[in-house]
């Protein structure tokens, strides 16, 4: 057994350098393109060692993949947090309408096709809705505002950012919805009103007010109360993993939702201190870990994935595609018809919902709250889902991003270029 864990961490090591090396080979940043690469090579490793393979089983042993999952998502929401140079209020309001509006509806098909095509109960569908609804901060990165003082704030990264900060945490009351029916074994009115006002009403703004007061007083403490006018690098690094776990712990002690105050906290503790140069220390270390833990955490993923193969069927396969292609553009156009939004730029916010390690982490959460028919042909889904939206969007975010950036600033600069005025177009990368 020693020598097949070893055996399996040389693995792991390899696919991960190997991945990251391909990527930066090919010219491309960020993690988003290797995720993919990572899921496959954990595929590769689950299927070549089955017996090791087995420990991740992650109907079986849910509570190390809540746990990884968990820090993985805190962390990669504070650092988003931090990301946010301005509030930009106005579309703000377009943020809250992919939240009220296209949240819901993805929800909605997602449990119909769950209940229709994969003969999952109203529970069940219920949580496969409510685990693939939310974007991902994580593996975002692409298609999110640049890091502290670097800009790229337009309209549309700020969107995908601050969706992705928010929606993982406002996913929980659904979550929490398709538990209480779990262990209730149906639905009825006075469990519906206990859920609006207890797990819908209540824990959002605990969750949204605790992240405001935590994150105001970490930032003052860091920023403005300190004697030091610097911080080193070692300094930043402690404070960050403080700053996360005192304002999501705390959040979580006072019956809030921990995920929306990790998001709200990292925001104002970039307000605390704007100008400030250990911010970027901050973000840097938040992004190295989380990058860390994503990248096992997805290796993992293709191990458990290559154990699910025998519960896949086309009609699962049907269902993550109906969800990339179809229900997130949908519900993201819908969401923001009422806004004057170019079409493009609509189009593309529609379509760039990045799924991945918040799902996870909901899944394993619920997994460990009540008994739920079906898990096997949820988390195949679930992992089904993730791995086409690495490669889909990790292929294609950096271009189009490109493209969008370049259009803008042909737009804005394209009649001083007609007359004479010369200039350069934004850098391809």
């Amino acid at each position: 057994m020693a020598a097949e864990l070893h055996f399996a961490m040389a693995l792991v090591g390899a696919i991960i350098v190997l991945a990251v090396w391909l990527t930066r080979l090919s010219g491309r940043q960020g993690l988003a393109m290797p995720s993919s690469a990572l899921m496959l090579g954990g595929m590769v490793i689950g299927l070549a060692l089955p017996q090791f393979g087995s420990n991740l089983d992650p109907v079986a042993v849910p509570l190390p993949w809540e746990l990884a999952a968990e820090v993985c998502v805190i962390i990669s929401l504070f650092a988003t947090g931090l990301q946010i140079d301005r509030p930009r209020s106005a579309i703000w309001w377009r943020t809250g309408a992919l939240l009220v509006i296209g949240m819901p509806l993805t929800i909605a098909a997602l449990a119909w096709a769950g209940m229709a095509w994969a003969g999952l109960s109203l529970a069940g569908g219920l949580l496969l809705g409510a685990v693939l609804a939310p974007t991902d901060p994580v593996l975002a990165a692409d298609v999110q505002v640049g890091k502290p003082h670097e800009g790229k704030e337009d309209a549309v990264r700020f969107l995908l950012t601050t969706e992705a900060g928010l929606n993982d945490g406002l996913a929980f009351p659904f979550v929490w919805l398709a538990i209480a029916i779990a262990a209730a074994g149906g639905i009825d009115t006075e469990l519906l009103q206990r859920w609006a006002i207890d797990d819908l009403m209540m824990k959002i703004a605990i969750g949204s007010v605790s992240g405001a007061v935590l994150g105001w007083l970490v930032g003052k403490a860091l920023f403005r109360w300190s004697a030091r006018a610097e911080m080193n690098v070692v300094a930043a690094d402690v404070v960050v993993l403080g700053a996360i776990f005192a304002i999501y712990g705390g959040t979580e002690l006072a019956g809030g939702y921990g995920f929306i105050a990790a998001f709200v906290g990292g925001m104002m503790v970039r307000r605390a201190g704007h100008a400030h140069p250990a911010q970027a220390e901050l973000f840097a270390f938040a992004e190295s870990l989380e990058r860390a833990l994503t990248a096992l955490l997805l290796v993992a993923g293709g191990v458990a994935l290559g154990l699910l193969l025998p519960y896949i069927g086309a009609n699962h396969i049907a269902i993550a595609l109906l969800l990339l292609f179809v229900i997130r553009p949908i519900a993201g156009l819908a969401s923001l018809l009422p806004y004057g939004m170019p079409r493009r730029e609509r189009l593309v916010v529609a379509c760039f919902g990045v799924r991945g390690i918040g799902s996870v982490y909901y899944l394993a959460f619920a997994a460990t709250k009540a008994p739920f028919d079906g898990l096997y042909t949820v988390w195949a889904i679930v992992l089904l889902a993730v791995l086409g939206s690495t490669f889909v969007h990790g292929l294609t975010a950096e271009g189009v991003m490109a493209s969008l950036d370049q259009q803008r600033w042909w737009k804005r600069h394209g009649a001083r270029q007609r007359s004479g005025i010369t200039g350069r177009p934004p850098d391809e990368h």
